[in-house]
C-alpha cells in the first residue's frame, strides 16, 4: 500500500492464499466503494468520492504510514472499517 501525488492506494484482496496471482495497488476509493457495493444494496452512483466520507490524511495514517491500527467512518449509513493490514469491512 502506498501513496503517490495525494492518492492513497491499497491492495485489493483478490489473490487466494498461496496463489501466484499478480496483485497491484488500486486507489483506495475504488477498493472501498467496491466493498460497500458488495456488502450493501447501494450502487456506484449512490457513493460519492472518498473524501466526502473520510479525511484522506487519516486514511493515509492507516494504510500507508501504519501509524494508526484502524479507522472507521460512515458511507451512506454504513460503517466502514479499514485496518493497517488493508482489510476493509462494511457493516450492512
Amino acid at each position: 500500500m502506498s501513496s503517490n501525488e495525494g492518492t492513497v492506494y491499497m491492495l485489493r484482496n483478490r489473490a487466494t492464499e498461496g496463489s501466484d496471482d499478480w496483485v497491484s495497488p488500486e486507489p483506495a476509493g475504488d477498493v472501498i466503494a467496491d466493498a460497500v457495493i458488495e456488502a450493501t444494496d447501494l450502487d456506484a452512483d449512490d457513493i460519492d468520492g472518498l473524501d466526502t466520507y473520510v479525511d484522506i490524511e487519516s486514511l493515509r495514517a492507516v494504510v500507508t504510514e501504519r501509524t494508526t491500527e484502524s479507522l472507521t467512518f460512515g458511507v451512506e449509513g454504513h460503517d466502514v472499517t479499514i485496518t493497517a493490514d488493508g482489510e476493509v469491512s462494511v457493516d450492512s
